[in-house]
């Protein structure tokens, strides 16, 4: 294992995140501060990687819950330069588990890799009695090496999420991500995968990756949910503040109904040229409408149909 070897086999990419975290005592398991430990400390001496060529890389040392347009051009600049190797057979990247999903869906619509890209994470972090770090990373590589695994992946507790299902459902437990309806991709199981479905293909946007990467900033694009005593004064509020707003993901109730008060709002807004897309406060696909006020995106949780509007207006 080496972090100067000049061909790889895989390259690992830091960004941060509670598997780099340190906290004063082993005891705390959540008054840490994330992104400590560099990316090749985390894979020193665990046992799954010796014999591997590996190349590591600090990209970002952050708490992905303050991930900025900067930190995400470059690791996909990074991701995009790694895959165009041919040495390199995977890439894994090791990333905070708050926005994870986000960072998955832009890597996998952006590069629509045929090589494996693997993120992975942890939620003790490395200063823990018993940190979950290692053998997520350990479960990465083995996904990374898998034959004829491709696309973006998102690996934790031993479960492999494709990255346009995949979403954080719970704040502590060891396993915090669900795929939904569509399930786990595959199962690390001893080093080993059982693959329960195919590997992530799609890729839509690749054809934005160059204006992703010279951006300076994303379109405006605001995410809102529908609820009980809904009013016209959010939607109200962004069209009147300073730049607008360019888009707007509201996440309905059900099956992506909308409060009438803000229903009224958002047809306006519409009226007025900003794009409104539907998704659901459950993160799931809808189950479309006849009388459906505006259209959804793929089926994404709103955190990803923000990020789908926004690259969708990005070159509009």
């Amino acid at each position: 294992m080496s972090s100067g070897v000049s061909t790889p086999g895989f390259v690992v990419l830091g960004m941060g995140g509670t598997i780099a975290g340190r906290a004063e005592q082993a005891t705390d398991n959540v008054g840490y501060r994330a992104g400590q430990v560099r990316v090749q400390d985390l894979a020193a001496g665990l046992p799954a990687l010796a014999g591997l060529a590996l190349r590591f890389e600090q990209v970002a040392q952050i708490d992905s819950k303050d991930m900025r347009l900067p930190d995400l051009q470059r690791l996909v600049a990074r991701v995009q330069a790694h895959l165009a190797d041919a040495q390199v057979r995977g890439v894994v990247v090791t990333h905070g588990t708050d926005t994870i999903e986000e960072t998955a869906y832009l890597l996998q619509t952006l590069l629509a890799p045929a090589k494996p890209v693997v993120l992975t994470c942890a939620m003790r972090p490395a200063s823990a009695i018993s940190p979950d770090g290692p053998q997520n990373l350990s479960d990465a590589l083995a996904v990374a090496a898998h034959p004829g695994a491709r696309g973006v992946t998102v690996v934790c507790a031993a479960r492999v999420h494709g990255a346009l299902e995949v979403a954080k459902v719970h704040p502590y437990r060891l396993d915090p991500f669900d795929s939904g309806d569509a399930g786990l991709i595959a199962q690390v199981e001893e080093g080993r995968l059982r693959v329960f479905r195919p590997w992530p293909a799609e890729g839509r946007h690749h054809t934005h990756r160059a204006a992703f990467l010279a951006a300076r900033e994303m379109p405006r694009v605001a995410w809102l949910d529908s609820h009980a005593d809904a009013g016209a004064w959010t939607v109200e509020a962004l069209l009147a503040a300073p730049g607008g707003v360019r888009g707007i993901v509201v996440a309905g109730t059900g099956n992506a109904s909308v409060h009438a008060d803000l229903l009224r709002a958002l047809s306006a807004a519409r009226d007025a040229g900003v794009r409104v897309v539907l998704a659901t406060r459950s993160g799931a696909p809808m189950v479309p409408y006849a009388t459906q006020p505006f259209p959804a995106l793929d089926g994404l949780s709103p955190a990803k149909a923000r990020w789908a509007l926004a690259l969708d207006l990005l070159e509009a």
